[in-house]
């Protein structure tokens, strides 16, 4: 069974418990990667702090000095990998952190369980 990178995260022990092996490394570079740019950990941020924990596309391209076709690249990059979720409603698309990965991350990265 091959697992995604968010399931590989949620399964790992902490790296402060158990060395991760070089399979799953693998599995998880991809979302370690994603949040490694500059402005896609701004646009986590900025969609996690935001009301009810969404935002609109729409609101989110005022928050950078950077096109509207990057800002989407970089959006669609952080739902790739699984760090969001997206619905459309009528023209505009909204985002949502999926929480649960984030938090799966800090464990992994933190130890805490």
């Amino acid at each position: 069974m091959t697992l995604t990178p968010v399931e590989t995260v949620a399964c790992c022990s902490p790296l402060v418990r158990a060395p991760l092996s070089a399979d799953r490394a693998e599995r998880v570079a991809p979302l370690m990667k994603a949040l490694a740019d500059p402005v896609r950990l701004r646009l986590v941020s900025i969609v996690a702090a935001s009301d009810g924990g969404e935002a609109c596309v729409c609101d989110l391209n005022d928050a950078f000095d950077l096109s509207q076709p990057t800002i989407s690249h970089h959006l669609k990059v952080l739902h790739e990998a699984g760090l969001l979720d997206r619905t459309k409603r009528g023209v505009w698309v909204y985002y949502a952190v999926r929480r649960e990965v984030l938090a799966d991350l800090a464990t992994l990265i933190g130890g805490s369980a």
